[in-house]
């Protein structure tokens, strides 16, 4: 796998740890600042919905960073390929249901690893 599939893949990474920080620790103070739409009232009600999702979102991040440490070529790519199509699905599917910008934020960085690694 070359340095820049290796990069997007770690940033993808970093950008699911954030998310799994944010959804799991911080959803009611920052999370007001961030879903401007979303009425401040329910982000301490929803708080232990949105840690669940922070949850998943490092299970994501964790199948990407698993990809460092496996050996064997073709496994690397169907893991790689596996939990990119994950991120990238989950960005679309927020995309519609939240807001489009998780489309650009989510899925575009997977896209773009996936045809990378898809080319490579």
């Amino acid at each position: 796998m070359g340095i820049t599939i290796k990069i997007t893949i770690v940033f993808i990474s970093m950008l699911h740890l954030y998310f799994l920080w944010f959804e799991m620790f911080a959803w009611t103070s920052k999370g007001p600042k961030i879903f401007k739409s979303f009425p401040k009232e329910l982000f301490g009600q929803t708080k232990s919905m949105a840690a669940n999702q922070g949850l998943y979102n490092g299970f994501l991040a964790a199948g990407l960073l698993w990809t460092f440490f496996i050996d064997n070529t073709e496994w690397i790519t169907n893991i790689s390929l596996f939990f990119l199509g994950c991120v990238a699905i989950a960005g679309i599917y927020g995309a519609f249901t939240v807001s489009k910008k998780i489309f650009f934020i989510q899925a575009v960085p997977a896209i773009v690893a996936i045809i990378l690694i898809l080319l490579s």
